[in-house]
C-alpha cells in the first residue's frame, strides 16, 4: 500500500494509514469478488469470467450514484 501512495507524488504514509488502506481494499475485493460468484453461479457456472467481475464493477458503480 505504501508503494500505491509513493506513486502519487513525494508523500509518506503512517503505519496504521498503510493498515486502513490495505483493509479498506481487501473489504471492497471481497465484496466484488461475492457479486461476480453471484453472477456465475445465476448462469450456472462455477467458473468467474471476466464478464462477472466487469458486471460487479458496473453494479458497484451504479449503486455509488444513488
Amino acid at each position: 500500500m505504501r508503494r500505491l501512495i509513493k506513486k502519487l507524488g513525494d508523500y509518506r504514509i503512517s503505519g496504521e494509514a498503510a493498515e486502513e488502506m490495505r483493509r479498506a481494499v481487501g473489504d471492497y475485493s471481497l465484496a466484488l469478488a461475492k457479486a461476480a460468484t453471484e453472477n456465475a453461479k445465476r448462469d450456472n457456472r462455477r467458473t468467474v469470467l471476466e464478464r462477472d467481475i466487469r458486471a460487479a464493477l458496473l453494479k458497484d458503480r451504479k449503486a455509488g450514484e444513488t
